[in-house]
């Protein structure tokens, strides 16, 4: 992400009014992103993540994994930032054609047609429930291995026994301890993340 002076003035307020917490230096930035980009200050007790999801995720990133979200406005939030540094692949499950079927949502079908095919990939559903529902189901059949799942939708339907099966999964994870979720999360936490993952990984690549 390009930083302006009023992202940074905006990023000291964030960091007055959070004050004191208990998140490792790189999990506080992306709650801040996810601040920055939703103006709620209740997101600091509602991030979770997983051991070692940061770790995953810029591994992931930097061997250039695919990323499959759920909704088009997860894909084009994070495509600047993702062509300009490590130009991983994405994909859209709701884009993603599948047979007429009743027994899921299309979104649903696209996301397991896309699992199935990048069994190891980046997953992100910002939106669509039954597209999580849909990955920790095949994750316990085991017919696939995601490197990373970020999880925000807003729903109040069996989310918190989705987040639950996704946590016993041991699949690194990110996740918020609510309902109130929506893509705008979902694609702040990818950007910071990929931030991160460049200062690490693009320094060495340039050197």
């Amino acid at each position: 992400m390009e930083w302006h002076v009023t992202d940074a003035q905006s990023l000291a307020i964030i960091d007055s009014e959070v004050g004191d917490h208990l998140f490792s230096p790189a999990e506080y930035e992306i709650v801040r992103r996810v601040i920055y980009a939703t103006a709620d200050f209740e997101y600091k007790s509602l991030m979770r993540f997983s051991e070692r999801a940061l770790q995953a995720a810029a591994a992931a990133l930097a061997a250039r994994t695919t990323i499959v979200v759920d909704v088009p406005m997860v894909q084009v939030s994070i495509a600047q930032g993702i062509q300009n540094t490590f130009a991983n692949p994405v994909y859209c499950s709701m884009d993603t054609p599948t047979r007429p079927k009743t027994e899921k949502t299309s979104v649903a079908w696209g996301m397991e047609t896309l699992a199935k095919r990048y069994p190891e990939g980046i997953f992100v559903v910002g939106q669509a429930q039954t597209a999580l529902t849909t990955l920790v189901d095949l994750i316990e059949a085991e017919e696939v291995k995601p490197a990373l799942i970020i999880a925000t939708p807003a729903t109040f339907l069996n989310l918190d026994a989705d987040k639950e099966r996704l946590q016993n999964s041991l699949v690194p994870n990110i996740t918020i301890d609510s309902p109130k979720g929506n893509a705008v999360v979902a694609a702040a936490i990818v950007d910071g993340l990929i931030d991160l993952a460049w200062q690490v990984y693009g320094e060495r690549k340039e050197r």
